[in-house]
């Protein structure tokens, strides 16, 4: 009897370590997360400075009254440089996050991230020059509301949601190769039809990654590799990151109000 009572008191033991340090990692990821968005609207929203200016002397593209292209607003979306800041952060998501998840340090994998979250602020900040501010606000916080809410679902519900990752990304491949070929054929049908899914997808996505970081977590806090679990940590927030900004960006074309 006491041999029992000595193994229910160390694995009692056990999972209220693995729960404290549960809340940890994804206090680290959140954050991570965090500092990743706000990076993010820093470069979006000086870039979109820089790039438009009231001053039409020296200015060859005028946007609307009053507001025109500066050299550098010129040069991000008006020259073939504009495809290389639009697919940049996908492609490092693609071929460069996986060699970096294996090859690199914590900290350097941390510093990728934030790298990629600042080469994203460029890559959206020609939504300052569509959308208002105002409406740009309102859909963030519209989004910080949902993103909220299927996360804490993923963290929360006992249901396994490991069966729908599959689905959705063939979903995201889906969504990437319509909007594509939206580049070209600038059908409103078309938008408004990836818009519906793509903010149907990525709100899946926002409680399947939560619930897997919380699973990989548990999986793997007992071989004490603290590196391992860091790396891990990043690679949640990248995952999460996205599924916000892509929810946004969507819900974007949605709610927005343009200029």
């Amino acid at each position: 009897m006491a041999e029992l009572n000595t193994i229910r008191s160390a694995a009692g033991t056990r999972a209220a370590e693995i729960d404290v340090g549960l809340r940890a990692h994804m206090n680290k990821v959140y954050g991570s997360m965090s500092i990743g968005m706000l990076i993010t609207a820093a470069a979006a929203w000086a870039v979109a400075g820089l790039a438009v200016t009231s001053d039409p002397t020296g200015a060859t593209v005028a946007l609307r009254e009053g507001q025109y292209l500066t050299g550098l607003g010129e040069l991000l979306y008006t020259t073939p440089l504009r495809w290389v800041v639009m697919f940049a952060p996908l492609a490092f998501v693609l071929f460069g996050w996986g060699a970096l998840m294996r090859r690199g340090s914590a900290s350097a994998v941390q510093l990728g991230f934030f790298i990629f979250a600042a080469v994203m602020g460029v890559s959206m900040s020609s939504i300052f020059l569509v959308y208002t501010p105002y409406s740009i606000t309102q859909t963030f916080l519209v989004t910080s509301v949902a993103f909220a809410g299927l996360s804490l679902y993923g963290y929360t519900t006992k249901k396994d949601l490991s069966g729908m990752g599959t689905f959705l990304m063939m979903g995201v491949i889906g969504l990437i190769i319509a909007m594509i070929i939206n580049i070209f054929l600038q059908s409103p049908a078309m938008m408004f039809a990836i818009s519906a899914l793509g903010v149907l997808i990525f709100s899946g996505l926002t409680a399947f990654y939560t619930q897997g970081i919380k699973n990989t977590y548990v999986e793997h806090a007992s071989y004490g590799d603290q590196e391992w679990l860091d790396k891990a940590a990043i690679d949640g927030a990248l995952s999460l990151y996205i599924a916000f900004l892509n929810l946004f960006q969507f819900l974007l074309m949605f709610m927005g109000q343009q200029e």
